[in-house]
């Protein structure tokens, strides 16, 4: 049931309005639907595009799939907002031997690697199966996936103690001034 309000702070102002696309119809999204077929939403229609947890739910053949669909929905000028698990430091658990204990506390409850690595264990056993992870990415993964797809400018965070990453990539080529702009103005510290 996430909103603008728990995006990013640039998002979460009057200048921006929300298109929510979520499978779940549960959480009432504006548009039910995946994000490797959002033929829902019209070419070139939206300014900017926030992803949050969700491409690691795709299988690793899929993630260019998604990619693409951002690229086709954003307008020429438009850039995607993604966060996702970073894997390396959720490894390092993994490799201290902490893959069950309780690496954060979240709105959904405590959070472990093993939780980040295959998907909330709680959401997943209550039969949310789409909550699953199926794939995962490294700050080089990333990025690597995001110009791949095309995108023509990228940056990325490695957030290690929050456990995440954080990306920004554009449309066309936006300069590094811009970007760095749009990295300050989006990206937690």
């Amino acid at each position: 049931m996430a909103t603008k309000s728990k995006t990013t702070a640039e998002f979460n102002s009057d200048n921006w309005s929300e298109i929510r696309l979520d499978i779940d119809p549960n959480v009432k999204p504006d548009i039910v639907g995946t994000m490797t077929d959002m033929s829902d939403v019209a070419t070139a229609s939206v300014d900017s595009l926030f992803s949050s947890h969700n491409i690691e739910h795709l299988y690793p053949h899929e993630i260019q799939l998604a990619l693409n669909e951002f690229q086709r929905v954003l307008k020429p000028d438009g850039y995607a907002v993604v966060t996702c698990p970073d894997l390396q430091s959720v490894c390092a658990l993994i490799a201290e031997d902490k893959l069950t204990e309780t690496a954060y506390q979240s709105p959904a409850g405590p959070i472990a690697a093993i939780d980040m690595l295959f998907g909330h264990r709680p959401a997943i056993a209550a039969g949310n199966l789409f909550m699953a992870h199926r794939s995962g990415f490294t700050k080089t993964t990333l990025l690597d996936s995001l110009i791949s797809a095309g995108f023509q400018n990228a940056a990325a965070k490695r957030r290690f103690n929050h456990f995440d990453l954080w990306a920004i990539a554009s449309k066309t080529d936006i300069g590094e001034n811009n970007l760095a702009r749009l990295v300050e103005s989006h990206f937690p510290d």
